[in-house]
């Protein structure tokens, strides 16, 4: 039977201690960050059920808010309404609607999603939404949109329809002071909207895809030096 020994050179040895080092590290990152996100999905789901956050003309500070239950009161400005395109509920294609709120005894407004309301079938005929005229108090879940996202075409603003909303897109188009957050509404207030909103997609289970895959990543360097470095002996 063939005798075998294991026989690496140096140049091999420092590229996989390197590569695996890294993978190790990269998979302990992602990792990590699905923990630090699994943590806070815990604390999304606590808050939702915490005593509201009162939101008022003093501007605060997104982090101490966000994924938090809030409430502000004020009155609607329809005239700086947006559409935010193509959102999907219940198999049907329509907007969802977000209407700046003039915050009580200030300047300041914040942005509010209010609900989805279903598209009319034709892109030259857009929806009928009724707006509350009167002083309201809304209750919601404060969010930060994201800034990443995928643009279906150039046409990125059409009017008041958009494929996407950021605050930094909003306050260029529109001359109003904001909070910087946007309430994503849960009270009734008789505008005939839907307020079906899924939980935040917090991409756990994406950071835990990667890890593993850098994981594996790393076993294939270490299978792949070894293999290469064991030779017959004689």
């Amino acid at each position: 039977m063939p005798r075998y020994q294991f026989r690496p050179s140096w140049w091999p040895t420092l590229a996989a201690i390197l590569g695996i080092v890294a993978t190790l590290a990269l998979g302990n990152w992602q990792l990590g960050r699905g923990h630090e996100k699994a943590a806070l999905a815990e604390r999304v789901a606590v808050a939702n059920h915490d005593a509201p956050i009162g939101i008022t003309g003093s501007e605060v500070s997104a982090d101490d808010v966000v994924w938090h239950r809030v409430e502000v009161s004020g009155r609607f400005e329809p005239r700086y309404s947006v559409l935010i395109d193509n959102r999907i509920v219940r198999g049907a294609a329509g907007y969802f609607v977000v209407t700046p709120l003039k915050i009580t005894d200030s300047e300041r407004y914040v942005l509010v999603n209010r609900g989805w309301v279903a598209g009319t079938g034709s892109r030259t005929a857009l929806p009928q939404i009724s707006t509350p005229e009167q002083k309201l108090r809304i209750t919601g879940l404060a969010t930060v949109p994201s800034k990443r996202y995928l643009e279906l075409s150039s046409a990125t603003m059409e009017g008041n329809v958009w494929q996407n909303l950021t605050l930094e897109r909003y306050s260029t188009a529109v001359p109003i002071a904001l909070q910087p957050i946007v309430i994503q509404q849960s009270n009734e207030t008789a505008d005939g909207l839907v307020r079906e909103w899924s939980p935040p997609d917090l991409g756990i289970d994406k950071h835990y895809a990667y890890a593993f895959q850098w994981f594996v990543m790393a076993a294939a360097i270490l299978i792949i030096y070894v293999v290469t470095n064991v030779r017959k002996a004689g």
